[in-house]
């Protein structure tokens, strides 16, 4: 657990000066992937079973010629432009996605040569929770003096781990959980503020339950092979673990801030399924009118979650305005960031 309240130390704060978000423009409804999913494997499912299981009725689908880097740049062009910035006036670059487009070099040095800059470029990478780890570990670097201001993007191309022609009833099982999916891409530009900025952050990881979902092939365990390239998890038994880990995260993030969910102009949670963030809403008392529902028609976009979340709202904000994050990733993990607009 690593937590940080910076309420009692207005020197030091960090804010989100721009945010901005990409999707594909080809939409896959939810229908025609089951459609897809029956030609090619001659399994026969009830009508409408995809869209009645996950509350998903639509999802964004990467072109051939777009890649995770792809999506990342234009967010982060619209990002800078909303900024009144320039590639050149960021000094630290950091690519945060569970999505990346090669396994070597870092997806970031991608990134800044699509867009001309010079910073330090890395990654940044722990499933549906890399945007706001990036953003964490950005305000960290900026704090410390080895940054000015940071540009941190995702690009998140999931649907292509999803497997389309399952060989059986059980490996639909297997992979079912990745017809959720939705790809999209999103960025933020971080800088030194003198009000508002990142107020506290907190985490909780358990990483005992890694095996329950993920993409295991690429690297040194499964180097090759199609097998593990598709994305496995058990839907259930993750849902399982978050239930088990219960709201410890969000408990103490309010005991420490003092904050109350009115406190809050926007929530944003990572969505898997409708059912899902139904069951989230259930389970921590936070107020449906407080969300920013994104699920029923881009899918899961893995890490861009919270990030297209925070863009549909930012020009809105207010100074003053406060808005919670709340990640759920694979691993597992829990994040919470409350962030004040400056």
């Amino acid at each position: 657990m690593h937590t940080e309240d910076s309420t009692r130390r207005p020197e030091s704060r960090i804010g989100i000066r721009a945010a901005a978000s990409s999707l594909p423009e080809a939409a896959l409804a939810s229908e025609r992937l089951q459609e897809q999913i029956t030609a090619a494997s001659g399994l026969r499912l009830p009508a409408r079973t995809l869209e009645r299981a996950t509350g998903i009725t639509s999802r964004r689908v990467a072109a051939e010629d777009e890649y995770a880097s792809t999506l990342a740049v234009r967010a982060a062009r619209t990002a800078l432009a909303r900024a009144a910035l320039t590639p050149h006036d960021v000094d630290l670059l950091i690519f945060a996605s569970a999505t990346r487009d090669v396994v070597e070099p870092a997806t970031a040095h991608i990134v800044q040569a699509g867009l001309g800059s010079r910073a330090h470029a890395l990654d940044v990478t722990n499933a549906c929770n890399s945007f706001v780890n990036g953003i964490d570990t950005a305000r960290a670097m900026i704090l410390a003096g080895r940054a000015r201001r940071a540009l941190v993007v995702t690009g998140e191309t999931p649907s292509r781990a999803v497997r389309r022609a399952p060989s059986g009833p059980e490996q639909l099982r297997d992979g079912f959980a990745g017809y959720t999916f939705g790809d999209a891409g999103a960025a933020v530009v971080l800088e030194t503020v003198d009000r508002g900025g990142i107020l506290d952050v907190d985490t909780e990881t358990h990483s005992e339950h890694w095996a329950v979902g993920g993409i295991f092939g690429g690297g040194s365990r499964h180097p090759r092979g199609d097998e593990h390239t598709y994305f496995r998890g058990d839907g259930a038994e993750l849902r399982e673990v978050f239930e088990k880990i219960g709201t410890s995260v969000l408990d103490r993030m309010r005991q420490r801030t003092g904050m109350a969910w009115s406190d809050f102009r926007h929530i944003l949670v990572h969505q898997v399924t409708v059912p899902y963030l139904e069951h989230f809403v259930e389970l921590t008392g936070v107020p449906r009118d407080r969300l920013v529902v994104t699920v029923p028609g881009l899918g899961n976009m893995a890490s861009a979650t919270l990030g297209v979340q925070l863009d549909l709202v930012h020009e809105r904000l207010r100074p003053g305005d406060r808005v919670l994050f709340v990640g759920l990733g694979g691993g597992v993990s829990i994040m919470t960031m409350v962030w004040e607009k400056s």
